[in-house]
């Protein structure tokens, strides 16, 4: 189902000290014309989401963040809870990105019950899912994708708005982009195990692509089927680079 609003979202990663708000306005100021059809949302540190949410002040730009804890509250030290993010000002939050699940070990359960949380919240995830290349090499691309869905989105969430990220991981900040071909398999398979684990209900929610999207090929990525937005990394930290980009939404 191809989507009439894509959603467009930055993610900042580890990259953003106050300097980098001038970026935030200006995105903020080019969309005011309400001249971009999509949505358009970023997530900046944990650190910018307080000043950033001022900078957007009545502007089109949402406001989200990079991950959560799953618990509301507690001896956590350096974790951030969703509830924290929501009274920051963020309405998004990324979960299950391919740099969690890779670099501090998160698994599918750990992703679910971080959506739990966000959604207790009332943060809308947008929830990441994506192949190595070695699986991609294997053939085992789609199940792997599948099974990420299948473990990674909790019942409850058919109530909610939500998202889901396609992220190849040999995609992300390698400058290497799947086909057409391959990236709306992958959409199309993700679809119909979304619709398996939460019913037709949730045949609506956006399905991004991400993986070194950049303006030169958002036009085509964003026409495949199934393909309801883009996750964008690097090319979402200048915003002239990112309003190309949504642009072509």
């Amino acid at each position: 189902m191809k989507q009439s609003v894509k959603l467009i979202v930055g993610n900042w990663k580890m990259h953003g000290l106050s300097a980098a708000l001038v970026e935030a306005q200006a995105l903020n100021d080019a969309l005011r014309d309400g001249a971009a059809s999509a949505r358009v949302g970023v997530c900046p540190p944990a650190t910018l989401i307080d000043r950033m949410r001022a900078v957007l002040a009545h502007g089109p730009v949402e406001l989200g963040g990079q991950d959560c804890h799953a618990s509301p509250s507690g001896a956590f030290t350096g974790s951030i809870s969703a509830e924290m993010l929501a009274d920051a000002g963020a309405g998004l939050v990324i979960l299950g990105h391919s740099e969690r699940r890779t670099a501090f070990g998160e698994t599918d359960a750990e992703v679910a019950s971080k959506v739990e949380a966000a959604i207790a919240a009332g943060l809308e995830p947008i929830v990441c899912v994506g192949e190595s290349l070695a699986q991609r090499e294997a053939g085992e691309a789609l199940a792997v994708v599948t099974a990420q869905v299948r473990g990674s989105l909790p019942i409850g969430l058919s109530d909610h708005p939500f998202a889901v990220a396609y992220e190849p991981v040999w995609a992300i900040g390698t400058g290497l982009t799947p086909t057409t071909t391959q990236i709306a398999e992958a959409h199309a398979a993700i679809r119909a195990a979304i619709i398996e684990r939460l019913g037709l209900g949730a045949s609506k929610a956006p399905i991004l692509y991400g993986g070194s999207v950049k303006p030169d090929n958002a036009g085509e990525i964003l026409a495949a089927p199934e393909v309801g937005g883009a996750l964008v990394g690097g090319a979402s930290l200048k915003a002239a680079d990112f309003l190309g980009i949504i642009r072509a939404a």
